[in-house]
């Protein structure tokens, strides 16, 4: 059975970091490109990163320059450094793997002012 799960979330204030790691017990995990959606309360489910099987990475402009993807197929984890937090990156941070196949129950980060 394939499971991902979250970890690393919290409460932190804005101009911090936080790093969010996601396990994924699949084991094909290196040939899944995998990202990191999130949800802030009231608003839908949106993309702001993935990495593809051969670390090939992709940012929405809101996360561009802050955040930073990265992947151990060793480890089989997917991680998600957030620098640079805004009030505006409060939300619930979700992994998907192979084309959002699976997922993951989420994590929540608050980012305060």
């Amino acid at each position: 059975q394939v499971q991902l799960v979250e970890s690393g979330g919290g409460s932190v204030q804005a101009g911090g970091s936080l790093k969010l790691s996601c396990g994924a017990s699949i084991a094909f995990f290196s040939a899944c490109g995998m990202g990191w959606y999130r949800q802030a309360p009231g608003k839908e489910r949106e993309l702001g990163s993935t990495i593809s099987k051969d670390g090939v990475t992709t940012y929405a402009d809101s996360v561009k320059g802050r955040f930073t993807i990265s992947r151990d197929n060793a480890k089989k984890t997917l991680y998600l450094q957030m620098n640079s937090l805004e009030t505006e990156d409060t939300a619930v941070y979700y992994c998907a793997a192979c084309r959002d196949r699976y997922w993951g129950q989420g994590t929540q980060v608050t980012v305060s002012s």
